[in-house]
């Protein structure tokens, strides 16, 4: 399951959260050569945006809980289909109504 997580940290000076950020990118690393990170990038002033796959909510949940350890932030998360689950969807749907999706 692909999850885009938008992190926002708590407002404190950058120096004062400098180690953190570094263990952050420490504990981001295996994730990312595991692939069950696709990509993360910082965002421009403070926090991440990073692209998960995971089995399930339960993994996001312990993931997120264990980001928020290291920098404590508000998440948004977006559940996202790939394109081709996203295109297999729509030709099902599109059988359904008697008209096929091209």
């Amino acid at each position: 399951m692909l999850f885009m997580v938008v992190s926002t940290p708590r407002p404190e000076k950058p120096s004062a959260i400098k180690s953190a950020r570094l263990r952050y990118w420490k504990w981001m690393d295996p994730l990312l050569a595991a692939k069950r990170a696709h990509w993360v990038y910082a965002r421009t002033g403070r926090g991440a945006v990073a692209l998960f796959d995971v089995d399930g909510n339960e993994t996001l949940h312990r993931l997120l809980n264990e980001w928020s350890e290291i920098i404590p932030a508000h998440f948004e998360v977006y559940p996202l289909l790939d394109p081709a689950a996203a295109k297999k969807l729509l030709r099902r749907r599109g059988s359904h109504s008697g008209r096929r999706a091209r």
